[in-house]
């Protein structure tokens, strides 16, 4: 009767339906779910920030902050000429973690792209918008302006800032 009474215990908690920890794809999110994601993309991106912060602090080159939320080693990069959507840019880039660890071995390189029809990371293209051929910059990245919540399927993880070097051909 004992053993009766645990499986049947523990078939009741296995059947206990789990709380999902995102919703379905063209699910709907409650206004609770909402404000729960949002806060939580509020204190991730304070603490990232904290530590970016910390990790320049113990650096001997200098960072600056971009309006778009990340940090560039080129000082006023945003008062240079913009290019506008249309024109083209070839670049490419290499991924670092803030231990200075090499994510690919090989540079991601993106050749004769259009401004505004870009399919990268949100702070590389605000960067080249400002960055002249053959220029090179190092920018800091918080995980929302990277590979966010769920990282790149492959060696990026969810909620990892980022380092990318990055040049203009």
């Amino acid at each position: 009767m004992k053993k009766l009474i645990l499986f049947s215990s523990l078939m009741i908690i296995g059947c206990a339906q789990n709380n999902q920890a995102h919703p379905p794809v063209g699910g709907i999110l409650s206004q609770e779910d909402l404000n729960v994601s949002k806060n939580r993309a509020k204190n991730l991106n304070q603490t990232e920030r904290i530590q970016i912060q910390d990790w320049i602090n113990n650096q001997n080159e200098k960072f600056y902050p971009m309006s778009l939320n990340y940090w560039v080693n080129i000082e006023n990069l945003s008062q240079k000429n913009r290019k506008a959507d249309g024109e083209e840019i070839s670049y490419q880039y290499v991924l670092y973690d803030f231990d200075n660890v090499k994510l690919y071995e090989v540079p991601k390189k993106n050749l004769n792209v259009q401004f505004g029809k870009f399919e990268d990371l949100k702070a590389v293209e605000d960067a080249l918008r400002y960055l002249e051929k053959n220029q090179e910059a190092t920018l800091l990245v918080p995980s929302v302006l990277a590979f966010g919540t769920y990282g790149d399927n492959d060696k990026i993880p969810n909620d990892m800032p980022l380092i990318i070097k990055i040049k203009v051909l």
